[in-house]
């Protein structure tokens, strides 16, 4: 019986360690945190949320126009949307986005938080590098001002999920 009861502790105690070194790596290499500093991607993402993301997201495929990504550049991170892809070309003129000449809509940001911009003149993204903006574009560090074009090395993730406040879980799309 105690041989049994033994057998028992050990099956469990390596299930235990089993699921505890799993967790670890899927924290350390698949799906890390971030916490929102800012009011830049409001009202998709607000100030002090934290947010899930998956770094294996682009291991097989690459960011595309209007993924939610997590950049790290100069020792920050920063929570974006892609509007640019490498080699296209973006202009604004009298707030209005165009890529490649086509205005571009942009369903995901309310008139509140539309462009508040000076034109751009017609620029041409390089290769590898992307265009990102935060959706709140009247208050955003991105490629218009400080940020500069994005390398696709310094993309290190995909925004998933909000998951806190537990009152604020959702997608992000």
């Amino acid at each position: 019986m105690t041989e049994k009861k033994n057998k028992k502790v050990l099956s469990f105690f390596v299930l235990f360690i089993t699921l505890v070194i799993t967790m670890l790596f899927v924290r350390q290499y698949i799906f890390k945190t971030a916490i929102v500093d800012g009011k830049s991607m409001m009202p998709t993402v607000n100030d002090e949320q934290t947010i899930l993301y998956n770094r294996l997201s682009y291991l097989f495929s690459e960011p595309t126009r209007g993924d939610v990504v997590v950049i790290e550049k100069e020792n920050r991170t920063y929570i974006k949307r892609i509007i640019g892809l490498p080699q296209e070309t973006i202009e604004v003129i009298d707030q209005q986005l165009y890529i490649n000449q086509v205005p571009y809509q942009q369903a995901f940001i309310t008139d509140a938080q539309s462009f508040w911009t000076h034109d751009i003149v017609e620029t041409m993204i390089p290769k590898s590098y992307y265009y990102v903006m935060g959706d709140n574009r009247r208050n955003s560090r991105d490629t218009r001002n400080s940020l500069g074009f994005i390398h696709r090395d310094e993309i290190i993730g995909r925004a998933e999920l909000i998951i806190y406040p537990i009152s604020s879980w959702q997608v992000i799309y």
